[in-house]
């Protein structure tokens, strides 16, 4: 939706009633996002209804995309290109998971999340290339299969070597935080010990205060 449709939002694009119009009784006001990339108009329940009864889609007034029932949802057309956003990008980086190391020169590297990103873009925001988008992460899957294994496999020990490794970290700390709590009440212990004992001193009940106390 362009920036021009500001004035449209939360208004359904066919009647113009606003989401939760206190003054339509009817259920038509529970606005449905048409989450199509180059939409992203809102249509109220009863307009949809109405349209989709007839035909199996209808044009959008405003922006002229088809409009079909499975295109329709509850959530805003960001929070669709959010969640389709995070999908593309976890399928694509799964089979492009090359890291710096891989790469001759910093460069190269650049270029390689470059042409990833390039990639997503193309998919998520359904770009006349997309589907060619799509042929060539297939194509570069099959094509290096074996090194994309090694290389999740590798990623994998690496990440259970710090995940050990943060283990064993705090392990160490939890113990170093035991010695220490033990120390204190030992020290304290000694306080109390001490202070007893020096008390009985000056009230003639002992000789001197423990040796191992001084």
């Amino acid at each position: 939706m362009d920036a021009d449709d500001s004035d449209g939002l939360f208004r359904c694009a066919v009647c113009g009633v606003s989401e939760g119009d206190s003054s339509n009784l009817t259920t038509q006001s529970a606005l449905q996002t048409n989450a199509t990339v180059g939409c992203g108009h809102q249509f109220c329940t009863s307009c949809v209804e109405r349209a989709l009864s007839r035909q199996k889609s209808f044009p959008c007034p405003v922006c002229e995309t088809l409009v079909k029932r499975v295109t329709l949802s509850t959530r805003t057309l960001d929070d669709v290109q959010c969640e389709k956003d995070t999908s593309w990008r976890r399928r694509v980086l799964k089979v492009y998971n090359k890291v710096e190391v891989d790469f001759p020169t910093l460069l190269e590297y650049n270029n390689y999340l470059e042409e990833v990103e390039d990639i997503i873009f193309s998919i998520v925001n359904e770009e006349p290339n997309a589907e060619e988008m799509k042929a060539k992460v297939k194509t570069y899957e099959e094509a290096n299969k074996s090194q994309i294994v090694i290389r999740q496999s590798q990623r994998a020990d690496e990440e259970r070597a710090i995940s050990d490794r943060i283990a064993a970290e705090q392990r160490e700390a939890e113990r170093r935080k035991r010695e220490f709590i033990e120390a204190e009440k030992a020290i304290a212990s000694a306080k109390r010990q001490f202070k007893q004992e020096s008390t009985e001193v000056m009230l003639g009940e002992r000789e001197e205060v423990s040796a191992e106390l001084r």
